[in-house]
């Protein structure tokens, strides 16, 4: 009995220790959270976009970057970065360690972006041939002369995928080794929830590109944020339990200084891809042309990726798992990760999965 005192004591005693400590601890976080969170009201944006590099190439808004090489040897077979039209491009280069474009470049791949920038009241006139016929082939031959090689891959990111799917189907003697896409929408009745936003029968898109020229980022901000009514709420849950974590706070600010730096989508190419895309399904019918050309998926002969978030509320699997099948390519392969539409390509859970997967399957194809 006397042993069962003692040790239900020491037990006793533990318990209270172990209490006590977390009770000093759960008061640490809650004072270290107060703090910071004056910070967060208070101080500036962390640096974003500190890969060293060059501008190669201007033309209007658009810029075309090379990274500067961080080895001796880099693979053959340059590699040029595709983003959207409406997301700024540091997704793919938010901080050392938090960089895709330094990851590739501390490879050995010869990495170069471009940056479409911001669009002027002038630029409301692009359509997707200034860009699919024009602009990306201009800056492909630049990176070719650049780089001194005759080859390149194209890696691009959502519509920075599509933009690249329909150069590639509308140039099959172009000078492209490999194509590899990330979340890249081919069939848009697949996207429900914008499918729905964009019905014509409420969605007037020509009122809206007549009157406002270029489409307002609010808009689609808007937009995304319908999709996941709650996901604000939420992160902002995150961010108050983690404040005390400077590692965290920091990732959190600049993820959440990209999500909400949107720019304008031109606005008559905004009219195209809500008429013909999103409300007539026209890429995978088969009946969507550029410049009188028809863009035929099946003509795209090149090795092709493509990489898909298993929890993607902006381009669902449904949207984006189209792109394989409707191609000819012998070398061919879908991946499907976990993730969402930006942990995808950024964050720790896309070191960890996409972009060693990136990787393998480029260096395998670059030499």
């Amino acid at each position: 009995m006397a042993n069962e005192r003692s040790t239900a004591a020491t037990t006793a005693a533990i318990d209270t220790s172990a209490l006590a400590e977390a009770v000093r601890r759960e008061v640490r976080r809650t004072m270290a959270r107060s703090i910071k969170g004056l910070d967060y009201l208070s101080t500036g944006d962390p640096g974003v976009g500190l890969t060293a590099k060059d501008t190669i190439h201007r033309r209007g808004t658009l810029r075309l970057y090379h990274y500067r090489p961080r080895t001796d040897e880099v693979y053959r077979v340059p590699v040029l970065l595709i983003m959207s039209l409406v997301s700024k491009p540091y997704i793919l280069d938010l901080a050392p360690g938090q960089s895709m474009v330094e990851f590739l470049l501390d490879r050995g791949f010869d990495v170069y972006m471009i940056d479409w920038g911001t669009p002027t009241p002038e630029d409301k006139v692009l359509r997707l041939e200034d860009y699919v016929l024009d602009r990306i082939p201009d800056c492909i031959e630049r990176v070719l002369e650049h780089s001194g090689e005759r080859e390149l891959s194209l890696v691009g990111y959502c519509m920075g995928g599509l933009l690249s799917v329909l150069y590639q189907a509308l140039e099959a003697g172009s000078p492209l080794r490999n194509l590899a896409c990330f979340a890249t929408p081919i069939d848009f009745d697949g996207m429900e929830l914008f499918k729905r936003w964009t019905d014509p029968r409420h969605f007037d898109v020509d009122k809206i590109v007549d009157t406002l020229g270029n489409v307002p980022p609010q808009l689609m901000y808007a937009s995304f944020n319908l999709l996941r009514p709650v996901s604000q709420a939420v992160g902002r849950v995150r961010l108050w339990d983690n404040m005390w974590n400077d590692e965290f706070v920091t990732s959190y600010r600049r993820f959440d200084r990209w999500a909400a730096d949107q720019i304008p989508f031109p606005g008559e190419c905004f009219r195209q891809v809500t008429k013909e895309l999103q409300q007539r399904n026209k890429l995978l019918e088969g009946t969507f042309e550029l410049a009188g050309r028809r863009v035929d998926l099946a003509s795209i002969t090149v090795p092709t990726l493509h990489v898909l978030a298993e929890h993607d509320h902006i381009v669902p699997r449904a949207a984006a798992s189209a792109l394989i099948p409707a191609i000819s390519s012998q070398d061919k392969q879908e991946i499907v990760l976990k993730g969402g539409h930006v942990s995808l390509v950024a964050g720790a859970n896309a070191v960890r999965r996409l972009w060693p997967k990136l990787e393998h399957w480029l260096a395998h194809r670059s030499i």
